[in-house]
């Protein structure tokens, strides 16, 4: 199942042999043996209170650590550097990122993307950016409407795209996808003058070093050593290079720009190379310290612009390939490399002036907002759930701090064309608001007022009020065919939760009325979709409908009443009558009806269940635990048969069929039912599909090696677990087992609704 080169994916020493470990001070050097001596005086003179604080703000590593010890915060250098990543072999499955949220640019162990070919299998070599999105001709002048099946409700026909086979549906689903927009490797010429391969590199060594976000690699060729450094900068879409080596002096490395042609397919790799004809590059200006290439690719025109340290030679090797060599006998070489849709001027930026830049996003980013600290537990698991917390906090801040929701890959590799699945928005993006970065999911709500016209459209023309989110869509908003996702409802209250968390960062009449249209709308149409059932005296949800879990889809004319979407139409309906009374409105009646007279949970033998009819094999999503795991107290939710069902869940689920969100799913349920040892166990379920690599990506199959909701949800969870959640006992970290193997410390996260 895994890539050649690969080892056991759930034994991290395997990947990671050179794990750094924590800082530690020795309380005998100089600086620390002068404010001990201060401190010890305290009793007595209050100016050496000063003194001592004073000397402590200065900026050695040591000091700064002792000011952390003495007023019990984390030591977030400390915390960070210990997770630092470094690698020594050329491992399909663990290539490093650098980004800036919206820009990521994916490489081999050489620092940039020069033996590309060997991580097809694994995960491949990328740069992509959020604005990187193309499409092929319509020649069949396809619509959506093509792709519509009447579909029975309740005596009436309502209009799906749900066909996915026929040719307008293949092609509006492969339409638009994102795509890779340059792969940047190196030229390494042997002595022979033939290229090197990957085996004929030696003493390969990499570092990310995620306090300052910048990734340091070095290796050798034929006893030459190659010296580099990579990253992002914060401010645009612009990779750094700084190589250093002696084969500059002789001409036996330079830097190859390849440009492919976009891909169709589903797959992880968003390059097609075989299509050299629908694409064109060419040379707009080539100068000895400055280059730019234009590419164009039917509705996708961007530029490639590239500043050197030195005299330069920018030669194109083929239709689609570039050749930068430096001339001159330095060993030291920088490139700029900035990919935009318009002209930017470079003759401003300096390496190190780029470098301070980056190092200072990233010390920003590491000191402010929360953290979580976890070294002082006797649990031996404590390191490894500690890891997955920080390379997580890093992967999703380098690609999903974008204007719109992620996919489900970022901007790593592709997952169904790129596109995002807006039902897993609420796993990428609910932690930004709990560990301070609520700016993130803001901005992306602001993407959700651009499209509602095309949700009211949906909903319309299904004969529904309101706003009816789409599910598997492009910036665009339009839904794509598919036989599951239009059918698929649990995506609809996310907003009113967005919206709410934006509202407790900012409780104010401002908040009330910026989201009020989206609140007031998704809330229409929850209303306008439950339907009444006279014999049974309550408003039910579907048929049609596919639930959370998206078991036995071919079922969506029988399935009706899933548990977790029951519990999400109180909660979401509820919370939208709040809004109109934090507005000063009286409350829906209509929603306030559908509150008190929804269909109970389904149960059976004593425990929840996915769906009232039909039944599911247990297996895939335990969708049914997000009723109190996802969500909080509910009147519909009882609490001993929810703890039954997590202990049923635990002990019978078929967990090879999981996904990585249903981890923190369980856990969330867990805390929320006192039982956090069970949170803990599930977070760290030894499953392949939670399984975290030593790059930190949550790892699913061949097919999907980038899971970015596992990560987002893991940050949920430990955040909820760590600073509590509405209703949670008074207590440090409610969520971690309160007992002497557990010591949680955390700063600046908020607590989950």
């Amino acid at each position: 199942m895994i890539p050649d080169g690969s080892k056991d994916v759930n034994n991290f020493k395997a990947f990671f042999p050179n794990a750094p470990e924590p800082l530690t001070i020795d309380l005998k050097t100089r600086p620390c043996n002068s404010i001990i001596a201060s401190l010890n005086m305290l009793k007595m003179n209050k100016i050496a209170v000063f003194a001592a604080i004073a000397s402590l703000l200065l900026s050695t590593p040591a000091q700064a650590q002792l000011l952390n010890l003495l007023f019990n915060k984390i030591d977030r250098h400390a915390l960070v550097k210990r997770h630092n990543v470094i690698l020594t072999d050329f491992n399909a499955l663990t290539p490093l990122s650098v980004g800036n949220g919206r820009f990521t640019f994916t490489a081999d162990l050489t620092g940039l993307q020069t033996f590309a070919t060997h991580y097809e299998k694994g995960i491949p070599l990328s740069t992509m950016a959020e604005w990187g999105w193309h499409t092929f001709p319509n020649t069949g002048n396809y619509k959506l409407e093509d792709t519509f099946r009447q579909v029975d409700t309740d005596g009436r026909k309502v209009p799906y795209n749900i066909d996915r086979e026929s040719s307008p549906a293949l092609y509006l689903r492969a339409n638009p996808h994102q795509t890779n927009l340059a792969q940047i490797g190196f030229v390494l010429l042997k002595k022979d003058g033939n290229q090197a391969s990957v085996e004929e590199i030696t003493k390969p060594r990499q570092q990310l070093n995620l306090w300052e976000g910048i990734l340091k690699s070095s290796f050798q060729l034929e006893n030459d050593k190659v010296e580099v450094e990579t990253f992002c900068n914060p401010d645009v879409d612009m990779l750094v290079v700084k190589v250093k080596s002696k084969l500059l002096k002789t001409g036996r490395l330079g830097i190859s720009l390849k440009f492919p042609c976009a891909s169709a397919g589903w797959g992880p790799n968003p390059a097609n190379w075989e299509n050299t004809d629908g694409h064109t590059t060419e040379f707009i200006t080539n100068k000895e310290k400055e280059g730019l290439l234009l590419r164009r690719m039917n509705d996708l025109e961007y530029h490639c612009i590239l500043k050197y340290s030195r005299k330069t030679e920018l030669t194109q090797a083929s239709k689609h390939i570039f050749n930068i060599r430096p001339l001159g006998k330095g060993d030291s070489f920088q490139l700029c490399v900035l990919l935009s849709k318009g002209i930017v001027d470079l003759s401003s930026y300096e390496f190190e002036k780029l470098r301070r830049r980056c190092r200072h996003h990233w010390k920003k980013f590491w000191t402010t907002g929360g953290a979580i600290d976890l070294s002082q537990s006797k649990d031996p698991r404590w390191k490894e759930l500690e890891r997955r917390i920080v390379l997580s906090r890093y992967l999703t801040a380098i690609q999903c701090a974008q204007k719109y929701p992620p996919q489900e890959t970022g901007l790593t590799v592709n997952s169904w064309f790129g596109k995002f699945h807006l039902e897993m928005h609420w796993w990428h993006s609910v932690h930004f608001a709990l560990w301070g970065r609520p700016e993130i999911l803001e901005t992306q709500l602001t993407w959700y007022r651009q499209i509602l016209p095309a949700a009211k459209e949906i909903a319309g023309r299904q004969g529904y009020d309101g706003a009816r989110w789409p599910k598997m869509v492009a910036p665009d908003g339009r839904d794509a065919p598919s036989n599951i996702g239009p059918l698929l409802i649990w995506q609809q209250p996310h907003p009113i939760y967005y919206a709410e968390l934006m509202y407790r960062q900012k409780p104010t009449r401002e908040t009330l009325e910026q989201y009020r249209e989206i609140v007031e709308q998704t809330a229409e149409f929850m209303a306008s979709y439950a339907r009444w059932n006279q014999t049974s005296k309550c408003f039910e949800l579907g048929p049609p409908l596919i639930s959370a879990r998206e078991f036995q889809p071919e079922d969506f004319e029988q399935t009706k009443n899933p548990a977790f979407e029951l519990a999400y139409w109180a909660w979401g309906l509820n919370k939208a009558n709040q809004w109109r009374m934090r507005l000063g409105l009286e409350p829906q009646e209509k929603w306030e009806k559908i509150i008190t007279h929804l269909a109970p949970l389904p149960e059976s033998n004593g425990i929840y269940i996915e769906q009232q009819t039909p039944a599911v094999a247990d297996g895939g999503h335990p969708a049914m635990l997000a009723a109190f795991g996802m969500l909080p107290d509910s009147p519909l939710v009882d609490k001993e048969t929810m703890k039954k069902t997590l202990k049923y869940v635990m002990k019978n689920w078929e967990f090879e069929s999981t996904w990585g969100w249903d981890y923190p799913l369980i856990a969330m349920t867990a805390a929320r039912l006192g039982q956090p040892e069970i949170a803990i166990d599930a977070l760290l379920m030894n499953v392949k599909k939670n399984t975290y690599l030593p790059n930190g990506h949550n790892y699913q199959d061949l097919e999907l090696p980038v899971y970015l909701p596992g990560n987002g949800g893991l940050l949920t969870a430990v955040a909820m677990m760590a600073a509590g959640w509405d209703g949670a006992p008074d207590k440090p970290a409610p969520g971690f087992p309160d007992n002497a193997r557990w010591k949680v410390k955390c700063e600046g996260l908020k607590k989950l609704p």
